[in-house]
């Protein structure tokens, strides 16, 4: 029901800052949950960030809090994930994910049912 497409990867050093989006089709995005989640090289997807249907209420993993803020615009139908500070330990495919409320378990990949194809975040140092 809805299709979502994230964009804004890339290559950055250590220190520095990247904003990635995520554009969900239709007219119901703003009745869906949305979150990030990332999966480094050899590693499991894990829970970056998430976002209520508002922006109002946002929870991060303990790994990218202070450093990365979610948010979303209903109005343009796109999420997005501000990096700053990045770190080598960043490095992976970011996937942005959307569920229809309530959420059970906002950190667990299972609870949301449609997803995007990824983007690339490569931090060098």
């Amino acid at each position: 029901q809805v299709q979502l497409v994230e964009s804004g990867g890339g290559l950055v050093q250590a220190g520095g800052s990247l904003r990635l989006s995520c554009a969900a089709s239709g007219r119901t995005f703003s009745t869906y949950l949305m979150g990030w989640f990332r999966q480094a090289p050899g590693k499991e997807r894990e829970f970056v960030a998430a976002v209520g249907l508002m922006g109002s209420n946002t929870y991060y993993a303990d790994s990218v809090k202070g450093r990365f803020t979610i948010s979303r615009d209903n109005a343009k139908n796109t999420v997005y994930l501000q990096m700053n500070s990045l770190k080598s330990e960043d490095t992976a495919v970011y996937s942005c994910a959307a569920r229809i409320p309530p959420w059970r378990n906002k950190v667990d990949p299972l609870d949301y049912a449609y997803w995007g194809q990824g983007t690339q975040v490569t931090v060098s140092s």
